[in-house]
């Protein structure tokens, strides 16, 4: 295996920024370490998110420091973030005239062809720390292609937006391939505490890739920021992640899409509610609130009330104009909220009050919880608080796997 980072102590004594002014790894890159692209022919995997701290595109930062960009590459969601469907076309850039190759195309092979003409790949990526999140199963996907081709790759790091330190969730327990399991691929936590360029150094090393990577640092981010510490402007890292909140609740509340629940798409606070006709939100409520099992145990830090909303056009298909009854969440304390036991417990919760209505999505809702041991205890009745005591000796074991590929 190849995989070096460049030396992060290093640059903070010589280029750390102020408080609360992280560089991306784009900027490093081209104050620090232009040497990696400069006279090369280069290639971007990125989208909307590929920013500085002025707001300025990647594309245009490299083709003014003799960078020669000669492709580009767009994983799901498309080159802007907009798009919320599969099978997305190849497109152009409309500053640039470069070529946009979408690695998300369906039944159509992407057009990879592209990279053997090429000396460096950089990828550019905001993850949201959150396993099922795909944008690292398009990057490893490329690291492996440019591995085999013999061509660098470099990782522009950002950071997590919900923070580096807390562990949470059900652990998957093998890695998968990110060309065919693009959601949750990776032997992590549902919150794994990682940036992108970890989680690509991990997945350098456990799927054997050999890769010749580079991971250039966010300078100036700690594992205990969150993104609205960093002075690095929000970019909706996807249609459906409005907002740091919703980034938050995600680890937990995406268990939903593999349910007849809404999550809130087509609202403007996607992930931030929980809604259908058939829910009594207030039943739900008292249940949660309610003496033993342990679902008490999961309203620390968060605030949860009644609510109604009615999703327009929401692309997972779910109550298109219909009002809905919902459960709109609020964090209080991000140090004691863990998005992963709210969803258990409200899923439990919904189950008791709702025999006959709440129905799980079996083959969506495994891959997300990676397997059907979480689904196979909730209907079995199993307390919330005995299926999250079983995933401390995994989270345990992972916290010393994952020190091997942190940063910072």
């Amino acid at each position: 295996m190849r995989a070096h980072h460049l030396s992060l102590l290093g640059l903070l004594a010589c280029t750390g920024p102020a408080e609360g002014q992280v560089r991306p790894g784009i900027e490093v890159l081209l104050a620090d370490s232009a040497h990696l692209v400069r006279g090369k022919r280069v290639g971007l995997l990125a989208n909307q998110t590929a920013v500085d701290r002025a707001g300025t595109r990647d594309v245009d930062l490299l083709t003014t420091h003799h960078a020669q960009l000669t492709v580009l590459f767009s994983p799901e969601h498309g080159f802007l973030g907009t798009e919320d469907r599969p099978g997305l076309p190849d497109v152009v850039d409309s500053v640039t005239g470069l070529p946009i190759y979408s690695l998300y195309s369906g039944s159509r092979p992407p057009n990879l062809s592209a990279l053997d003409s090429l000396d460096v790949l950089l990828i550019d990526l905001q993850d949201i720390g959150a396993r099922y999140y795909t944008y690292i199963a398009f990057a490893v996907s490329m690291m492996r292609e440019a591995a085999r081709r013999g061509k660098r790759v470099v990782v522009l790091d950002r950071p997590n937006p919900i923070g580096g330190t807390l562990l949470q969730g059900n652990t998957r327990a093998t890695a998968g391939d990110p060309g065919r399991e693009f959601v949750g691929f990776l032997p992590v936590p549902m919150r794994h505490g990682m940036t992108l360029g970890e989680l690509a150094r991990m997945a350098n090393a456990l799927l054997r890739l050999d890769a010749d990577l580079t991971v250039v640092p966010a300078v100036g981010w700690r594992r205990g920021m969150y993104f609205d510490a960093t002075g690095l402007p929000w970019v909706n890292p996807s249609p459906n992640i409005p907002e740091l909140e919703s980034a938050m609740h995600y680890p937990g509340l995406c268990l939903f899409e593999g349910t007849n629940l809404s999550v809130g798409r087509g609202t403007p606070f996607a992930f931030r509610v929980i809604g259908a006709p058939w829910l009594d939100p207030a039943a739900v409520v008292r249940r949660l609130r309610g003496p033993g099992r342990g679902s008490r145990e999961a309203l620390r830090g968060v605030e949860v009330r009644v609510d109604t909303f009615t999703p327009r056009g929401p692309t997972d298909g779910k109550y298109d104009g219909v009002p809905l009854h919902g459960l709109r969440l609020r964090i209080t304390d991000r140090g004691r909220y863990d998005p992963t036991r709210m969803a258990v417990a409200l899923l439990a919760a919904i189950r008791a009050v709702h025999p006959g209505s709440f129905t799980f999505r079996n083959d969506s809702f495994d891959r997300l919880a990676a397997g059907p041991e979480l689904r196979r205890g909730l209907e079995a009745g199993q307390a919330p608080s005995e299926i999250w005591r079983a995933w401390s000796a995994a989270l345990g074991r992972f916290r010393v796997t994952r020190a091997k590929y942190l940063l910072y």
